[in-house]
């Protein structure tokens, strides 16, 4: 089962009960010291990364999944009274999100040290966990490698109308906007944005799960994804007519984004809140993420994934940091200005 859809709106405040977050899986009860995670990422993963953290630790897991930025509303809308003592999302910038509001408690200095410090929040108030990296899917009985373009920016060109399809939505897609305008600048990112509406037509769709099988269905030639989406496919249906391509290295286009967690700072158990973190990139919970079916890599210094992608040393992305991708707000902008959300 695929991860709940994300929905863009990082910044929008959104009236999201309580208890439609707590219908999702979890442990917890008797005696046992406890901390509830709010999770935006993979929920096959997590629950592998929670099993694994509780038979270790004796400290017991409740588990809240939804959509990143819908977690990070829910506890800005909470406040000090959220019940959540740690957030694991799918990208850096609803963790900078939070920070910025002064929501996250230091990480420990040990955890830090774990992951390259520029996987690593600037504060120092959260911590990188795993990474994935924006290709283009391409179905090939329409396209051959030679027809691809090299960077993101060709794909406004004429060429491509209503060979495109986009999923504006998913937060995945925030990084590439966000990328393309520190690199172009604002009005060529609106207008870079415009140009691709305009090529995708009705090929809009909600989610990147979405995009990649019209992709290899045929329904559209070419599209913009984080990587994990195709070999999850390709694992779990198979992906016959499809396969997956880099942009030029350094292109705009071509964007890692970071997973990380952090702990809150009204955590009501930030000793084990802490202990989880530790545990997201020490040697086990990096080795379970390096032999998941999220098909995303592990951070941590010493652990390579066993899935067969490409490795992540030989990536060459846009040199973009985490504070440069910010908290979302400049990209959320500009695809409102481009009525794509």
């Amino acid at each position: 089962m695929g991860r709940t859809r994300r929905r863009a709106g990082l910044l929008l405040f959104l009236a999201v009960s309580a208890a439609s977050l707590g219908a999702c899986g979890g442990t917890g009860g008797g005696g046992a010291e406890s901390i509830t995670l709010y999770n935006g990422q993979h929920p096959q993963t997590t629950q592998a990364l929670v099993d694994a953290f509780e038979k270790q630790s004796g400290v017991q897991v409740r588990i809240r999944s939804d959509d990143e930025d819908v977690l990070a509303n829910q506890i800005v809308e909470e406040g000090g009274g959220s019940p959540a003592d740690v957030i694991y999302t799918e990208n850096s910038p609803a963790l900078q999100f939070l920070a910025g509001k002064n929501l996250l408690a230091p990480a420990s200095a040990s955890t830090l040290a774990a992951v390259a410090s520029r996987y690593d929040s600037p504060q120092g108030d959260w911590v990188g966990v795993s990474a994935r990296v924006s290709v283009l899917v391409y179905n090939t009985s329409r396209l051959s490698p030679a027809q691809l373009p090299t960077s993101v920016m060709d794909l406004a060109r004429p060429q491509w109308k209503g060979k495109l399809g986009l999923a504006p939505g998913e937060t995945d897609f925030q990084p590439i906007v966000t990328s393309i305008a520190l690199a172009r600048g604002q009005p060529a990112a609106l207008a870079w944005l415009k140009a691709v509406k305009d090529n995708a037509g009705s090929h809009l769709y909600p989610s990147n799960e979405g995009l990649t099988n019209a992709v290899n269905t045929g329904q559209i030639a070419i599209g913009i994804i984080n990587h994990y989406y195709w070999y999850r496919q390709r694992a779990e249906v198979g992906a016959r007519h499809s396969a997956v391509a880099y942009f030029a290295a350094g292109d705009p286009g071509y964007v890692v984004d970071v997973s990380g967690a952090a702990v809150l700072r009204s955590s009501r158990h930030p000793a084990a809140a802490q202990k989880f973190l530790a545990f997201l990139v020490s040697p086990a919970g990096q080795e379970i993420i390096a032999r998941s079916q999220s098909y995303e890599y592990p951070l941590a210094g010493g652990v390579q994934t066993a899935q067969p992608i490409p490795a992540f040393s030989g990536l060459r992305p846009a040199p973009l940091t985490v504070a440069q991708l910010g908290d979302g707000s400049l990209a959320l902008k500009l695809l409102q200005e481009a009525q794509l959300l």
